[in-house]
């Protein structure tokens, strides 16, 4: 496993990192499924095992996902591991059981990061993140006040933004105009590359980046085809309409090809992209099972030629794609 330097932060991170989405379970806030599917705790556990053997040391999470049972997990296994560094966010919130709240206010903030620190069983979150703040919400100040303050009191060693899944430029440079944080989560993949930008920029600014969805939902991994379907818990059953499988994979054809002439995953081919993307500090693929943690961890060095391949696929292809996931929300 190659290990990088997070921005200019202490942090050393794997290059692939271990994202906890789907570990969560099936949560719904209302009619609205914003989780995996069914998973079962002990096979989650023995993934976040199998992902440490491995070399694995970057695990992300949220209070969000699973209403806080992802925390609670990665907090049951891990504790207070020096050997562990441990990413959460905040900002979104279920009230009344039937409606997500964005709730970027210091006083839930703060409160929000004790809750956490309590499921994880840490007395510092490595890297605390706004989940998907915009602009207005940075512009009021009260959620990068909470930042300032909860690592002075050594509650966060470090702290950062989840930027938005299809526009990432402008709360990115609001932070950066200002020196704000020390690093970015993005969605960077296959066929959403709109933040390319975004990373060269940050980079060299020295924020840490992380990518998230480098298998975009699971359409990178080869695994889901046009007739695939998805349970009404699993978020992608809203996400993922045919139309927008069936035109991603028209587009991969070529990129699939690399991966028979090398005879390697389609998954591998997918983490390789991301992880040879100049900027990117580590890559965070769901993983909920120990095959899963084995299989997303691999990554390859890619030919010039292949990435011209890839990146010629989204100029033709999936920059239309990425617009209809848009539209889907």
């Amino acid at each position: 496993m190659e290990y990088r330097r997070f921005g200019s932060t202490d942090l050393k991170v794997s290059v692939v990192g271990f994202g906890g989405w789907g570990i969560g379970g099936p949560a719904m806030v209302g009619t609205t499924p914003i989780g995996w599917g069914d998973v079962d705790d002990s096979i989650s556990k023995q993934a976040l095992i199998r992902a440490k053997e491995i070399g694995i040391n970057f695990f992300d999470t949220a209070d969000f996902y699973g209403l806080g049972h992802s925390e609670e997990l990665i907090g049951e296994v891990f504790g207070k591991s020096s050997e562990i560094l441990i990413a959460t966010k905040v900002g979104h919130r279920a009230t009344d059981e039937k409606t997500i709240t964005l709730d970027y206010s210091k006083k839930h903030i703060v409160q929000a990061c004790e809750a956490s620190l309590g499921r994880l069983r840490r007395d510092a979150i490595d890297y605390y993140q706004l989940h998907s703040a915009r602009l207005a919400h940075l512009e009021q100040g009260e959620c990068i006040e909470a930042m300032e303050q909860l690592k002075k009191e050594g509650k966060i060693r470090y702290w950062g933004l989840s930027l938005n899944t299809f526009h990432p430029t402008i709360e990115s440079e609001y932070l950066m105009d200002r020196n704000l944080g020390d690093g970015f989560q993005l969605v960077f993949n296959i066929i959403n590359q709109r933040a390319k930008s975004v990373i060269t920029k940050s980079a060299a600014a020295g924020y840490g980046i992380i990518a998230r969805m480098p298998l975009q939902f699971g359409l990178l991994t080869g695994k889901i085809s046009a007739e695939t379907t998805f349970s009404h818990r699993d978020h992608r059953s809203f996400r993922l309409n045919r139309e927008i499988i069936e035109k991603s994979l028209t587009g991969l054809v070529d990129v699939w090809e690399i991966a028979k002439n090398r005879n390697i995953s389609k998954t591998t081919i997918a983490m390789s992209f991301c992880a040879h993307t100049p900027g990117i500090s580590t890559i965070i693929p769901g993983i909920k099972t120990p095959q899963q943690a084995e299989m997303n961890s691999t990554v390859v060095n890619l030919h010039q030629d292949e990435i011209n391949i890839i990146r010629d696929a989204y100029t033709k292809h999936f920059s239309t794609v990425v617009s209809l996931m848009e539209n889907q929300g």
